[in-house]
């Protein structure tokens, strides 16, 4: 039996319609610790916001900017959603929105098991936590309080605004690193996390050179995922350029998909917006454009009781002989799941 059976208690999406006013989104079945924020009709930011930064702490995936506050967008996490203020990124009046939720562990603690000292927001139930820090440009280590190595790591400087995100993968390995608010593809970077892969107890960073996460006396913010048997899948596959069936063990409630070996977007597909196959509406994480709905022969993929599948030769999903790297959370476990 897998570990999680209601993939829902601990991740989940809500789709809603902006007010221009305060509002309290709600369906959710946790109080969510990390909230990624797109909308869907307009061209406006990617907002990501995390219970250990704090509510109001805003940072966008499609910008190197350092965090803001956004005193009128996100104002409060609740026991099964969020409030929102009247800011026109998060709830402009009439503008149709995505929130991409997960659970960790509240507002985080002090967690001393690496070098630097961090503050960790850990589910280790989920394999996901939240950790920031604040680095002094030497080569350290970092706890993230999972318990087991994580898959997937996403940093972000809080406090330089010219620096990218800098994402590890499994299937990339920890001397390569990939972007993600940009489209280049993956590139060697012994620097950025010291060529260490992390443990169960703690990540690495380089020093001298690793600005993306290790930077002088910066402060960061790091999200990091653990696979999860049939709740989690991190992983990678070759394109084909026709019907290409990638196995995660459960049916797809979010999938991100990103080609590796030369330029791309990051693409997120989820249920709630394609509530039926083919999933052809997509958002990417890198920009800021208002939903892509693909037409026949692009971006169509299904999602079903035990995997997605690439149904084209869309670039972004599925050429021929391209690498992707994807990263997927359960809408429900293969045995408990019914393809649709």
């Amino acid at each position: 039996m897998p570990t999680i059976t209601k993939p829902n208690l601990y991740f989940d999406v809500v789709t809603y319609t902006g007010t221009g006013a305060t509002q309290t989104i709600s369906g959710l079945n946790f109080q969510p610790d990390f909230v990624w924020i797109k909308s869907r009709s307009a061209a406006t930011d990617n907002k990501l916001t995390d219970a250990v930064r704090g509510a109001t702490k805003g940072l966008i995936s499609n910008s190197t900017g350092a965090e803001t506050t956004d005193s009128t967008g996100i104002t409060a996490f609740t026991s099964s959603g969020f409030t929102l203020g009247s800011s026109s990124v998060y709830n402009n009046s009439g503008a149709t929105y995505v929130a991409w939720c997960w659970k960790a562990n509240g507002s985080g603690s002090t967690n001393t098991a690496g070098y630097i000292t961090s503050t960790v927001s850990a589910n280790t139930t989920s394999g996901f936590s939240v950790v920031t820090y604040t680095v002094n440009g030497t080569a350290a280590t970092i706890g993230h309080g999972l318990g087991v190595a994580p898959s997937m790591l996403i940093f972000k400087s809080r406090s330089n605004g010219s620096e990218n995100w800098n994402v590890y993968h499994k299937s990339l390995g920890a001397s390569t690193n990939i972007l993600l608010n940009s489209t280049i593809a993956a590139f060697t970077d012994a620097a950025f996390l010291n060529a260490t892969a992390p443990t169960s107890t703690v990540l690495s960073v380089g020093g001298a050179g690793s600005t993306g996460t290790n930077q002088g006396s910066a402060t960061f913010v790091c999200y990091a995922f653990a696979e999860v048997a049939g709740y989690s899948k991190f992983g990678s596959y070759t394109g084909n350029g026709s019907t290409n069936f990638i196995y995660t063990g459960f049916r797809p409630a979010y999938v991100l998909i990103r080609r590796t070996n030369t330029a791309a977007g990051w693409g997120i597909l989820d249920s709630a917006r394609n509530s039926i196959n083919s999933a052809n509406k997509s958002i990417n994480a890198n920009v800021s454009d208002a939903e892509g709905v693909g037409t026949a022969g692009s971006q169509y993929v299904d999602l079903l009781s035990n995997g997605f599948k690439c149904l084209d030769s869309s670039a972004g999903f599925n050429a021929s002989g391209d690498n992707y790297i994807y990263m997927a959370f359960a809408e429900a476990p293969f045995k408990y799941s019914l393809a649709r």
